[in-house]
């Protein structure tokens, strides 16, 4: 049967289920790094929301669309507006050059199909 999710269902299923295979381990330093990650994106003197436009420039110039799904998600959920998405993903250009321009594509789906339920035309 074929799996008729979005990209983006898809990554957040996997992104899951990868999840917990990891964390099915008995690493206690595995266990604590991504508790660090919970720490780290936290509100401090930066808050939570320009933690994540943090993460999200940064995904997009080390080139990980898994990582771009779930900082534009994140951003969302922290009440990031469209206009702040896009002018963070310019700043990833500038800082990463026009390799990272297939990323603000895939950056750019996953933000229109988060904000609006469905894919662009």
């Amino acid at each position: 049967m074929t799996d008729h999710k979005h990209p983006f269902e898809q990554f957040e299923q996997r992104r899951q289920q990868g999840n917990e295979r990891v964390l099915d381990t008995h690493s206690l330093a595995t266990k604590r790094f991504f508790g660090l990650d919970k720490q780290v994106y936290a509100d401090g003197a930066l808050d939570a929301r320009t933690k994540e436009l943090l993460g999200l420039v940064a995904s997009a110039v080390l080139r990980c669309n898994d990582c771009i799904d779930y900082h534009v998600q994140q951003c969302i959920e922290q009440g990031v507006g469209k206009e702040e998405l896009d002018e963070a993903m310019m700043v990833a250009m500038m800082v990463g050059g026009s390799i990272v321009i297939p990323h603000a594509r895939h950056a750019a789906e996953t933000i229109d199909y988060l904000m609006t339920g469905r894919p662009p035309n």
